[in-house]
């Protein structure tokens, strides 16, 4: 390579490294010092609120009890190939 090349290739190098320097710095921004204001939380506590009456009762539904919905005593589900003969079938029954 001549000298010529290398100073060449020295260029070209040096002035993509200042282009992508000011593309970063005008993507990213500059550093500023001001002070910022930030949500803090409330401490926590010891205290225990009672639940609300009106969702925890004693004639609310227990998500924990297994529900078969049309079930004919198979835990699996309804295993009807035609899922519209289901609904069939429960119309009828009303």
């Amino acid at each position: 390579m001549k000298k010529s090349d290398i100073a060449m290739i020295i260029l070209i190098a040096s002035i993509s490294v200042l282009i992508a320097y000011f593309i970063a710095k005008a993507v990213i921004g500059d550093v500023q010092n001001e002070s910022v204001q930030v949500k803090t939380t409330d401490p926590i506590t010891t205290e225990v609120v009672e639940p609300d009456t009106s969702v925890f009762n004693s004639d609310a539904i227990n998500p924990t009890v297994e529900v078969i919905i049309g079930g004919e005593g198979n835990s699996e589900g309804n295993q009807n190939e035609n899922p519209d003969q289901s609904d069939r079938t429960s119309e009828e029954q009303q």
